[in-house]
């Protein structure tokens, strides 16, 4: 087994705010292989994002690290200054946004925001730039590239401007790919070409990728294995097929048991009640256990860390053998 690319080990980000501290990640710990596309997945404000921008070294303040670290290829670099780490993020590490209208300037052409990204970071003139610019965009699945390289975003589609900006964080052949929500509200064609691209740029290229997404059928297709978040926590972690038909975690068996399946007629689909905890009400021993419908005593007081259950680790209680005489 090839050393991880990427390395995230017991990451806490906090918020100080004028009532206190808030911990938006808690001991966050996950790696990713040389190669390997790792799912992330998760309710909304389950800390997906967060994780993401932790990595590419782009918290909003006042977030912070506040405990942790993250390593690339080996190599520390969440406590790298400013200057050192804008030359690592689109060098080594590619990002992905979900709105490519947030990554794209408006007022230069398509064609000169490659140019100059590919510069920035690989030693070539002008001719070889544009030429690299011209294959990526073609790669990337843009029809008459040529033509379009001189164009402006407003006059691509969305699903174009969203292979523009992978075509960007392609540019400069990183290690490591964090995409976030790469195909959220684009239709499903191109939903499935994108995905092909990330796998094809995983496999060819040797990159790491990290997809972020709310998506279960974009984590089934495109991951190798999965991370299922919940209140800043990883909650379950494992193969995907593992995961999708096997899950161990209650929150993951409720996220499966809602998603619409063409195979089996129900009537309905399972529904986890009640809503993931505000940052500021995270309650005591597992965060779930709230919502859980197998709760016990013991998860209301002590928080379990990830504990193997089968194919799969997961942060409950129930996986560990000794749970029952507890």
């Amino acid at each position: 087994m090839s050393r991880p690319l990427l390395e995230v080990k017991h990451l806490r980000v906090e918020f100080p705010t004028r009532r206190g501290t808030l911990v938006a990640l808690d001991d966050v710990t996950f790696d990713i292989a040389p190669g390997e596309i790792l799912g992330v997945v998760g309710e909304s404000g389950a800390g997906k994002s967060l994780t993401g921008a932790s990595i590419i070294g782009l918290l909003e303040p006042p977030g912070r690290i506040a405990a942790g670290e993250i390593r690339l290829e080996g190599e520390r670099i969440d406590n790298l200054p400013p200057e050192r780490m804008r030359a690592i993020r689109g060098r080594r590490i590619g990002a992905i946004f979900q709105d490519p209208l947030t990554s794209l300037n408006p007022l230069y052409t398509i064609g000169r925001q490659l140019v100059e990204t590919i510069q920035t970071h690989l030693p070539m003139n002008a001719v070889e730039a544009r030429a690299r610019a011209i294959g990526l965009l073609k790669e990337t699945g843009i029809p008459a590239a040529e033509a379009r390289f001189d164009q402006y975003p407003h006059q691509f589609s969305g699903g174009m401007r969203q292979r523009v900006v992978i075509a960007l964080a392609l540019a400069a052949e990183p290690k490591l790919i964090v995409a976030d929500e790469p195909t959220t509200a684009l239709d499903v064609s191109i939903q499935a070409q994108i995905i092909s691209l990330l796998k094809r740029t995983a496999k060819q290229h040797g990159a790491a990728v990290m997809l972020v997404t709310h998506d279960m059928g974009v984590i089934a297709e495109a991951s190798d294995r999965v991370a299922v978040m919940y209140a800043g926590r990883i909650a379950e972690i494992g193969p995907v097929q593992q995961v999708i038909h096997h899950p161990a975690h209650p929150y993951t068996v409720g996220l499966m048991g809602s998603i619409p399946s063409m195979e089996s007629a129900r009537e309905r689909l399972l529904q986890i009640d009640g809503a993931m905890p505000r940052l500021n009400a995270i309650p005591p021993g597992c965060a779930f256990n709230p919502r859980c419908p197998k709760v016990f005593e013991r998860c209301r007081h002590d928080r379990p860390d990830l504990l193997q259950a089968q194919a799969t680790r997961a942060a409950c209680w129930l996986v560990e053998p000794v749970a029952e005489a507890v």
